[in-house]
This record gives structure tokens, C-alpha cells and sequence, in this order.
């Protein structure tokens, strides 16, 4: 089986890797169509065959997308894949536009709800699909908004986009810790964000972060009334052009809770800082499954909020704590329960811990992507 991947960066996106790696290695003969990058060489050295161009509509200069088009068809034509698999809204609207005529079935991997909660990119992903087209949801609410979007079920599998066990190896015993840097004590309780700062985007009607950062500083601002030694450490920078918006979020955690937020920064020892934290809070507006993975494989109590595919991961009082989305009260009341609850949450992480591993392993969801593939090319013979 020939498949064609399209990928609109060469920046992140390891999940992409780490799927199209394990189709390479389950027999499948992989093309990737990707700008150049830094990831490029990595795919290469997976033994994905790589093609150098930019498979994405251009929405700030529509004018490219006809030669985008033309290069989009010629790439197909040489190659002549069985499937064509694209990972973001804006490779699968090009895809869509500029193969309308091809009969080859195309399938959009769904990364994240984000498109599906707002209504004209709903609608642009939903009115620009022919039958050619399918989806692949990497969570069970993205899942079922496109089965209640009138979509039907076959047409619309799950797989995740999972990671691989030994990406995360946490350092236990680093030289000195975050408390001790700190000045907190041993007993002092550090709660843990790992996130970009993501500013907000007005013309999706949002006044805040989509990973929720303001959120946490106001719930923050509840739970130091009751445990008045906590701290919070925010791990991440801004992403892309969010330096003012990064710096907003800073000057807003020193009026609501003065030294109580510390803003790390971007950092590489990731490993070594989450098992140091005592409770890993994951605020997000909008998310498929986040960073829950890595706290919840780091076995750190995990909070998260009731959106995406959160609850395909967290389940309450189970193997973690959800909390009502853009609710810092509600996110306060469950940081308190699970500061106030030790035994309890020790309980949950080794749930939690065998959870992740049973839903994000990367082999098991590659399975699930070449068995989709089987059953879209299936349907495909059956209408033909």
C-alpha cells in the first residue's frame, strides 16, 4: 500500500514521526509531502520518502493556491497513492480543492476539536468534503461531533496519534529542586503547567489563552486562601508572535497573586522538573489530549479540563480530576481536593499511568490507522 501524508510544518509535530515511522515499519510505502525543516531529516532517516513543498491553502495569499493546486495534482500524478492522508485543516482544504476531479480517497486526521467548535471552519471542512472524503478523529469528541454533524459512522474512524514509552524518561533526583530554588518548603505543595502561551485569537471570539493560563492564575489566587504556601510554575514561552501576550500573562499573575506564579520559561529539562511537581494542572479551553500524557506518564496527579479528548484519558476520581472548562472556581475546588488528598491521588496515578499506556501506544494506534485504511479502501471498491 502507497500512502501520501500531507504536512504543513517541518517544526513539532513529532506526532506525525511517530505514526508515519511505525506505517514504514508495518509495511506500508509512506510519501510526505512537508516544507523544509529541521524534521525533514528525521523523516528520512524513518524511511519515509520526503517531497519538499508547502501541501497548505494559503489563506493570507490565495493567489498562490492555484500554483499550489497545480504542484499538489503533479505530486499525486507521480506518485499515484492508494490513500492521501492530511493531518491539518489547511492541507485537507487544499487536498480537497485541488484534487476534486481525482477519485482517490483522502483522509483527514483530525489533530485537535479546535475547526469544530467554531461555526464557518465547521463548515468549510464539512461542505468541502465529497464522497471521496473521509475523517479520522484522534479523540471520541471529535469522534462523535462529526457522527452528530450528520456524517455517517463509517466514514469516520478513531485512531490517536500516540507516543512511544520511551520517549519519557524522568530524572527522579535532579542535582537541586525547583522547591529549594524556590525558598518553599518541603511540605509547601508546587503545582506544575507545561504549555506555550498561546495568544488569543480575537476573530475566534477568545479573550484568553486557549491553554488557559489566566484561568489558573485565578483559581491559584481561591486555593492560596485555604493552602497559603502553594506556588505554581509555568513551563513554556510564547509561541510564534505572543511576546506581548506572554508578558500580559506575567504582569496579571504579579497583581493576583504576587510571587506565587514563577514563569519558567521554555526549558529542555522537562524530565527532570515534572516529577518534582506535586500536581500537574492542564487548564485548556480547547484540546485533544494535551499534556495529560506526559504527567500522567511521569505518574504526577493530574487535573485537567472537561474538553477534547481529556476524558478519553482522565476519569474522575479515577485516574485523575476534571474540572468545568474557562471555571477557575471549580478549577480551584478540585486543586484543593487533590492537595488536601494525598493517599487518594497515589491511588489514581498508577491508574493513570496504566491508562496512557494503554490508549497513546504509539504501535497499537498505527494498527488503528492501517486498519482504517483497509476499511476505507474497502468502501471505496464497494461504491466503484
Amino acid at each position: 500500500m502507497r500512502v501520501l501524508h500531507l504536512l504543513k510544518t517541518s517544526v513539532g509535530a513529532s506526532w506525525a514521526l511517530r505514526q508515519t515511522r511505525e506505517l514504514v515499519r508495518a509495511g506500508i510505502e509512506v510519501h510526505l509531502a512537508i516544507p523544509h525543516g529541521p524534521m525533514v531529516e528525521k523523516y528520512r532517516q524513518a524511511g519515509v520518502h520526503v517531497h519538499i513543498f508547502d501541501p497548505a491553502l494559503d489563506i493570507v495569499r490565495p493567489w498562490r493556491n492555484i500554483a499550489k493546486g497545480r504542484q499538489l495534482r503533479a505530486l499525486v500524478k507521480k506518485i499515484n497513492p492508494d490513500i492521501i492522508h492530511s493531518h491539518f485543516v489547511a492541507t485537507t482544504l487544499l487536498m480537497r480543492v485541488a484534487l476534486r476531479r481525482i477519485a482517490i480517497p483522502r483522509i483527514f486526521h483530525v489533530p485537535g476539536p479546535l475547526h469544530l467548535e467554531h461555526r464557518l471552519f465547521r463548515a468549510m471542512d464539512l461542505y468541502s468534503a465529497q464522497s471521496s472524503d473521509y475523517w479520522l478523529a484522534s479523540c471520541k469528541w471529535t469522534q462523535q461531533h462529526y457522527s452528530q454533524s450528520g456524517i455517517t459512522p463509517a466514514r469516520v474512524g478513531l485512531a490517536y496519534y500516540g507516543v512511544d514509552e520511551g520517549d519519557f524518561s524522568f530524572i527522579d533526583n535532579p542535582a537541586s529542586t525547583l522547591k529549594q530554588e524556590l525558598g518553599m518548603g518541603p511540605d509547601d505543595p508546587l503545582i506544575g503547567m507545561v504549555a506555550y502561551f498561546y495568544a488569543p485569537k480575537r476573530y475566534l471570539g477568545q479573550s484568553r489563552g486557549l491553554k488557559g493560563h489566566e484561568d489558573l492564575i485565578d483559581a491559584l489566587a481561591i486555593v492560596k486562601q485555604r493552602i497559603p504556601g502553594v506556588k505554581c510554575v509555568f513551563v513554556g514561552g510564547p509561541w510564534g508572535n505572543a511576546q506581548h501576550y506572554f508578558e500580559q500573562v506575567q504582569a496579571y499573575a504579579r497583581h493576583k497573586v504576587g510571587d506565587a506564579c514563577v514563569f519558567l520559561g521554555l526549558r529542555h529539562d522537562v524530565p527532570a522538573l515534572y516529577p518534582q511537581f506535586d500536581l500537574a494542572v492542564h487548564p485548556s479551553h480547547s484540546e485533544n489530549v494535551g499534556g495529560a500524557v506526559e504527567s500522567m506518564y511521569a505518574r504526577i496527579p493530574t487535573i485537567t479540563t472537561n474538553v477534547g479528548g481529556f476524558p478519553d484519558l482522565v476519569v474522575e476520581g479515577e485516574t485523575g480530576y476534571l474540572a468545568r472548562v474557562q471555571d477557575p472556581k471549580d478549577l480551584a475546588d478540585k486543586i484543593i481536593q487533590a492537595l488536601t488528598h494525598s493517599e487518594q491521588c497515589q491511588a489514581m496515578v498508577e491508574k493513570a499511568h496504566e491508562r496512557v499506556r494503554e490508549v497513546m501506544n504509539v504501535k497499537h494506534n498505527a494498527q488503528e490507522v492501517l486498519s482504517y485504511y483497509r476499511q476505507v479502501l474497502g468502501q471505496q471498491e464497494n461504491v466503484a
